[in-house]
């Protein structure tokens, strides 16, 4: 019997430890994660292949994640201990993080029915040993899968900014669809993203290494997107909705992006050509799904994306 299409997200998953108004808790998190998640809840299969330990804190990621559809891939739990994040929430909303990551992933067995999509991001694509197993996934699936990719640099992790960027790049140059925010991008490529003009060149020279999409994450000032096609759209910050934090806010971002490309039927690499054919159209479609998941999970506390009913009603809203 064939499999039902899924979603392959490979990286880390790991135990957020919030520090917010004197208070401390636990809560299982990490971008691939959240992305697994946000897709899984927005009524997608989603299987998750990461590096967890046989501990509590593993139980609680597996749990947490099973409790909205997410599935682990069996080689997952083989890692010493569960990694942390330590997520300290400022006055502002906005999360800094010290990470204790452990992060050395097998290879995927072969003969799997191959995903429609594949996501990876993060700590996952750059940290060694683990980087390397990711890269190889990318490739190997680029036959059959659109591939997709967050770099959510973490620079106490990632070390040298030019080193970084060697790294990135080869995966950008792997990808169909490329998120990042406009701070991330900064510290890539080592110039100023003030102004949308400065984003959008940045945009293009990533879109030049072989991607379909390339879109940038601006906070207050909403997103860009650049495609292949020439297509070029700014979507605005929705101003009426109200920020408690930004914990996982760039990790629904990206669920939504894959969930909005699920929904247009442009996924598969039977579909590559599709996708470099978006128009502006339905390019501005697919930002503002993924910036409406992204509204609706900063709206609340946590990593907590929206079900694809809350989702609807939202986009339902807009529409009225």
């Amino acid at each position: 019997m064939t499999q039902a299409p899924y979603a392959l997200v490979v990286g880390e998953a790991l135990i957020d430890i919030v520090e917010a108004q004197g208070t401390s808790k636990e809560i299982p998190g990490g971008s691939p994660a959240n992305v697994a998640l946000t897709l899984s809840r927005l009524g997608h299969e989603s299987l998750l292949h990461t590096w967890l330990g046989d501990d509590a804190r593993g139980k609680a990621i597996d749990q947490h994640l099973g409790a909205s559809g997410v599935r682990l891939t069996p080689s997952s739990f083989g890692a010493e201990r569960t990694s942390t994040a330590l997520a300290k929430i400022g006055s502002t909303g906005a999360a800094t993080y010290v990470f204790d990551v452990e992060w050395a992933p097998v290879p995927l067995p072969a003969g799997a029915e191959p995903p429609v999509l594949v996501h990876t991001g993060s700590i996952a694509a750059v940290l060694a040993p683990g980087a390397g197993v990711v890269e190889r996934i990318l490739a190997d699936h680029r036959a059959t899968s659109t591939i997709t990719y967050d770099p959510n640099a973490r620079p106490q992790l990632m070390g040298d900014a030019a080193s970084a960027r060697l790294t990135v790049e080869r995966l950008v140059a792997l990808a169909d669809l490329v998120k990042v925010s406009d701070e991330d991008l900064a510290w890539l490529l080592g110039v100023p993203m003030d102004t949308a003009e400065q984003v959008e060149s940045a945009a293009r020279q990533w879109l030049e290494l072989g991607p379909a999409i390339v879109v940038v994450t601006r906070g207050k000032h909403g997103a860009l997107a650049v495609a292949a096609s020439g297509a070029c759209v700014q979507v605005p910050a929705n101003p009426a909705v109200k920020v408690l934090d930004t914990v996982g806010a760039g990790d629904s971002f990206m669920g939504g992006l894959n969930s909005a490309l699920w929904r247009e039927g442009l996924l598969g690499a039977e579909n590559r050509a599709a996708l470099r054919q978006v128009d502006q159209t339905q390019l501005a479609s697919i930002v503002e799904l993924a910036a409406a998941v992204a509204d609706i999970t900063v709206s609340r506390a946590g990593a907590n994306p929206p079900t694809a009913a809350e989702l609807d009603a939202a986009l339902a809203a807009q529409a009225g």
